[in-house]
């Protein structure tokens, strides 16, 4: 049986031998491309977190991994979102990529919220599949589905995990996070001066489109 860990913004799914764990993440030194984002032409932006199109998340992800991974142990992920009117939501869209490891596919559902949590499927999961190479910018994985009414004020949460078998049940991928927007001061102890450096994120980089009402 999967137990349930909130950690930030981010729901960790997990098997019991990685519950006391504290969530996985990863860094990239690489070169950034930068391909933009597509914005779909006719749904209208529910939801997002997502940066500048050529820089729509960071080069830091979550890691999110299937029960047969080569980590040996699931990791999903979830981003929580409230739209700010009522709306309908058919089409979600994570920045998950492909960690070089397993198939390079993921499944994307819409879910309601239980007391922080994720809480009944309401559509998906929806398999994606030649998700970006990790580290990469910026395309997003995007799943569309019938619309689903939701309600402004109410948190919702778009979940990104794997079967527990078969195809897809073996990925090594991750969930990039938002790019961090503070700037915090901190002293430079070896020179006496004072610099600045950005603060950190941990919120997964999301969207959600639909149609108002």
């Amino acid at each position: 049986m999967k137990k349930i860990a909130m950690f930030v913004f981010a729901i960790m799914l997990c098997t019991a031998s990685l519950y006391a764990q504290k969530p996985k993440t990863i860094d990239y030194a690489g070169r950034i491309g930068a391909p933009t984002v597509d914005e779909p032409a006719v749904l209208t932006k529910i939801f997002s977190n997502l940066g500048p199109a050529t820089a729509a998340y960071a080069g830091s992800a979550w890691l999110l991994t299937g029960p047969l991974s080569a980590s040996g142990g699931s990791q999903f992920i979830a981003m929580p979102f409230t739209p700010k009117q009522n709306a309908h939501v058919s089409q979600v869209r994570a920045a998950v990529q492909y960690n070089a490891s397993g198939a390079n596919q993921v499944n994307l559902s819409l879910y309601s919220d239980a007391s922080g949590a994720p809480g009944t499927l309401l559509a998906g999961p929806v398999t994606v599949k030649n998700l970006p190479t990790f580290y990469t910018c910026c395309k997003t994985a995007n799943a569309s589905f019938p619309a689903v009414a939701v309600t402004a004020g109410t948190q919702y949460w778009i979940v990104a995990d794997t079967p527990t078998t078969g195809t897809g049940s073996d990925l090594e991928g991750v969930w990039c996070f938002v790019p961090p927007t503070k700037i915090l001061v901190g002293a430079d102890e070896n020179s006496g001066g004072w610099f600045n450096f950005a603060s950190g994120s941990n919120e997964p980089a999301g969207a959600a489109y639909g149609s108002i009402p």
